[in-house]
């Protein structure tokens, strides 16, 4: 009798970056890099200013030959079919001023054998109002998503985004992650650099942390989170005059205004407070989340 399982199939290696080195001179931009990226997965670069994360990119997309290491697209060496099913969305991208939004698509869509369907991609990324706008009076939001469209119009496997959502107000950057949820659902691989930790941490099923210009940590948010800053941190607004200066069994900080305790969870927290009779009204908890990994492993605030 045959089986039926529900076993999904197995995901291909997409990308394969051994020991990646760019050097300009004796300085070295990216210090022998390594990671493996499966099909259908959103992979985050994050860094300091200057870590290397866009000069990896750059490597990575072709733009800039390496000075040594490798690079596997699909298990063989990159050929010229490769710039053929990849998409870019550029850090910062010049778009003729007299040209309409529909008349930027027709013309990216020209330079491709392979691409999408025009009116299709046009929905994806919100563009129906505006195709008879002059791209030099579109919005923030309504640009990143212009160059978002331009990134996927050769109907892209592999799509890298340069830090897509920079100077966005916080509602187009939400409309931006939407879109970006959408191509994952669609299996298409992103590999993506930023400033925004929560866009990662929303974002990202793996993340590189790098720093001058190498990788120093690997894994997915959680791991990252588990990892390296395991416990909570509960505040205490104000300056809490029942809390004892001497004695207190966990670490603490007076910071902001309050107290910042650090413990291994709650109940161990609640149970010292307690025991000290420390007022404990308005006291808050919170998780550690990516931004605590990524100050701990740089000890940089990642606008740096």
């Amino acid at each position: 009798m045959d089986m039926i399982t529900n076993m999904e199939p197995l995901k291909q290696t997409i990308l394969d970056v051994r020991h990646l080195v760019k050097k300009y001179g004796q300085f070295k931009a990216v210090d022998d890099i390594n990671f493996s990226l499966e099909e259908g997965t959103c992979f985050g670069l994050l860094g300091p200013n200057g870590a290397g994360k866009t000069t990896s990119m750059e490597v990575m997309e072709g733009i800039l030959n390496p000075t040594s290491g490798e690079i596997y697209y699909k298990g063989k060496q990159r050929d010229a079919s490769f710039k053929e099913e990849i998409g870019i969305q550029f850090q910062q991208t010049a778009l003729l001023a007299f040209l309409s939004v529909i008349e930027t698509l027709k013309t990216f869509r020209s330079f491709y054998r392979n691409s999408q369907d025009l009116d299709m991609l046009i929905r994806k990324c919100h563009l129906e109002e505006l195709l008879n706008q002059p791209n030099d009076k579109l919005s923030g939001g309504q640009r990143q998503r212009l160059l978002l469209a331009i990134a996927l119009i050769n109907n892209p496997q592999l799509v890298f985004l340069d830090e897509p959502s920079t100077g966005l107000d916080p509602q187009a950057r939400r409309n931006l992650w939407d879109l970006v949820e959408d191509i994952k659902e669609e299996g298409i691989t992103i590999i993506l650099t930023t400033h925004y930790m929560e866009e990662a941490q929303a974002l990202c099923d793996e993340i590189a942390i790098m720093d001058q210009g190498m990788i120093i940590a690997a894994g997915s948010p959680q791991e990252l989170i588990d990892q390296h800053c395991k416990g909570i941190t509960v505040t205490l607004p104000g300056q809490n005059a029942g809390f004892p200066d001497k004695g207190f069994p966990l670490k603490f900080s007076r910071m902001n205004g309050g107290i910042e305790i650090y413990a291994k969870d709650v109940k161990v927290c609640l149970r010292a407070l307690m025991d000290f009779g420390v007022d404990i009204h308005d006291m808050t908890v919170r998780e550690p989340n990516l931004e605590d990994v990524f100050l701990k492993l740089t000890g940089k605030q990642l606008r740096s």
